[in-house]
């Protein structure tokens, strides 16, 4: 059985593993951020500058996976404890993919080169499925330290506006005319909006692992995030 010292050890040692998971999100926002800001300005050096970064994401993913196993190794967590350790092995993971979604974006940019064609619809959808994205970042951290299955669940309102964004972008895409410089560039930015759909939906995943911790009953929120998916 653990000592009393033992065990503060391992809630000492939870919490700061918590705490750079939870970072990992900071560092997915501010990515969000640059890859956004580049894609907006055609900036093909600032989008070489968000794929570079992502070692930054995958060494927290590394880290925090690391930690954890290490942790486990030492002592074995109460239920509640458990529940933390496995929901951030969930949340650590999300951040990596998200991770990833950036750099599939920053990777679209020098494909369709520095003055591409573009249709102004097209690109409001697409900033606005940005804005929400992020958005739903800060606030599957915030849920998660907070242990707040409301703000957890209001996830799934702003993942709904994206996926409609998602399909508005793909419908755009289908009338952007026959031009095929056109057309590519179109097709571009459908991979780009389902990238950020995916990180809204790697997001409510976050949401869901929320409600997990705080009830021990793990439980979709919606279709639309589905365990498993990339």
């Amino acid at each position: 059985m653990a000592t009393g010292h033992g065990r503060l050890h391992f809630q000492e040692e939870l919490r700061a593993l918590e705490e750079q998971a939870l970072g990992g999100l900071d560092l997915v926002v501010s990515t969000l951020d640059r890859t956004l800001e580049a894609l907006e300005h055609q900036d093909i050096e600032l989008a070489s500058i968000v794929v570079a970064d992502d070692d930054r994401i995958d060494g927290r993913y590394l880290e925090v996976q690391q930690g954890i196993l290490s942790l486990l190794a030492l002592q074995a967590p109460v239920a509640s404890d458990l529940r933390t350790v496995a929901a951030l092995l969930h949340v650590i993971k999300h951040v990596e993919r998200m991770g990833d979604q950036c750099v599939n974006i920053a990777k679209m940019l020098p494909v369709v080169g520095f003055e591409p064609p573009s249709d102004e619809v097209m690109l409001d959808h697409i900033f606005k499925m940005g804005k929400l994205a992020r958005s739903e970042v800060a606030q599957s951290k915030q849920a998660f330290l907070l242990r707040d299955v409301r703000v957890a669940e209001d996830l799934v309102r702003q993942d709904e506006q994206i996926n409609r964004l998602n399909r508005a972008v793909f419908a755009r895409a289908v009338e952007v005319g026959t031009d095929a410089d056109r057309r590519e560039w179109a097709m571009s930015m459908m991979l780009v909006a389902r990238a950020l759909e995916r990180i809204g939906d790697n997001a409510v995943d976050i949401g869901e692992q929320v409600a997990f911790v705080v009830t021990g009953l793990f439980r979709e929120f919606s279709d639309a995030s589905t365990p498993g998916q990339v």
